[in-house]
């Protein structure tokens, strides 16, 4: 083997393990303080066979939530062309305005639960062009809507925009950029950009938005094993890629899905009990706050909160809405 080769081979295992022990080896300082949220989901509640609204208000009231992440489904909101009914969302950012909670809006095409893409069903008859043009009027009239609210911390546009997750055609960064624009023309407020915590450095995402938004799951399905995987990831590894952002784009990254509800080879509201808890029981969701507050941040949304009033007031099992609570009082 020539020396030069041998010497470009050499730097380069060098620098493999440099990356590997940066992401995986060590421990990172506990946040001081956590501030815990869930998300909720008016769409996921009704599809669980529950009351949404009831679901919304025991969040609210007996959880005490005060971080909630809320999601402006375009479906619901614009069912007929040009015409627009803010009721279900306008209820529930009352609600927990008069209890002084603070959302982070998601707005945009492709927003959180399966099949991620939630558009209205008369938008498929337009072609790809056209699409953009009444996205981005939707997104106009939705922060338009909204920008004097008090309760609205942060606007999330679209939800993991850069990584091809759910039956969602992605529109490219470029017209990311624009919706981006289009929030910042109207309002000031932090602009929010998800990445997915397992399967990115997060560099783009930073770079686009305001704040880094990531996800983070350990027990999950994989389609192509037919199995459930934990995560080998350790919590240095979200605290390392979150010291880089705030290194290279001085950003602040924080975790707007935290898995608290099982993920399964079924869609959850028709999964068996016995299928769920392989992936979140109760002993697994006190594992992964623990998992969480090993990883330094200091803001997590939970995901899972249709599913924990499911458990507690279908099943006769609150276990872990209760959990919930003990962990928002500490």
């Amino acid at each position: 083997m020539p020396k030069i080769l041998k010497i470009i081979l050499s730097v380069l295992l060098i620098i493999i393990i440099g990356v590997f022990v940066f992401l995986f080896v060590g421990k990172a300082t506990p946040a001081e303080k956590i501030n815990w949220g869930t998300v909720f989901s008016q769409k996921h509640a009704e599809l669980m066979g529950l009351d949404w609204k009831e679901n919304y208000l025991a969040i609210l009231d007996d959880l005490q939530i005060k971080n909630l992440k809320l999601i402006a489904y375009w479906d619901l909101i614009e069912k007929e062309p040009g015409v627009f009914d803010f009721t279900d969302i306008d209820w529930q950012i009352n609600e927990a305005d008069k209890r002084g909670a603070k959302i982070l809006l998601v707005i945009g095409r492709k927003v959180p639960r399966w099949p991620e893409c939630h558009m209205p069903q008369w938008i498929g008859s337009l072609d790809i062009e056209s699409q953009k043009i009444k996205t981005l009027e939707m997104v106009e009239r939705i922060v338009s809507h909204y920008k004097n609210s008090p309760a609205i911390k942060y606007w999330q546009v679209e939800n993991e925009p850069l990584y091809p997750f759910g039956e969602c055609v992605l529109l490219g960064d470029e017209f990311l950029k624009q919706e981006i624009k289009q929030v910042k023309s109207l309002d000031n407020r932090p602009v929010v950009i998800s990445d997915s915590g397992e399967y990115s450095l997060w560099f783009k995402a930073a770079k686009l938005g305001d704040v880094l938004g990531f996800t983070l799951y350990k027990n999950v399905w994989f389609k192509e094993l037919k199995r459930h995987v934990t995560y080998p990831f350790p919590a240095i590894y979200y605290n390392r890629k979150a010291w880089l952002i705030k290194e290279i784009f001085n950003k602040s990254s924080i975790c707007v899905e935290l898995q608290a509800e099982p993920w399964g080879s079924t869609l959850l509201y028709d999964s068996p009990l016995e299928e769920q808890a392989k992936s979140m029981n109760l002993e697994k969701f006190k594992k992964i706050i623990q998992f969480a507050k090993n990883t330094g941040t200091d803001t997590f949304y939970l995901w899972g909160s249709e599913w924990w009033y499911w458990m507690k007031t279908k099943q006769n099992q609150p276990e872990i809405w209760d959990e919930v609570k003990s962990l928002l009082m500490q």
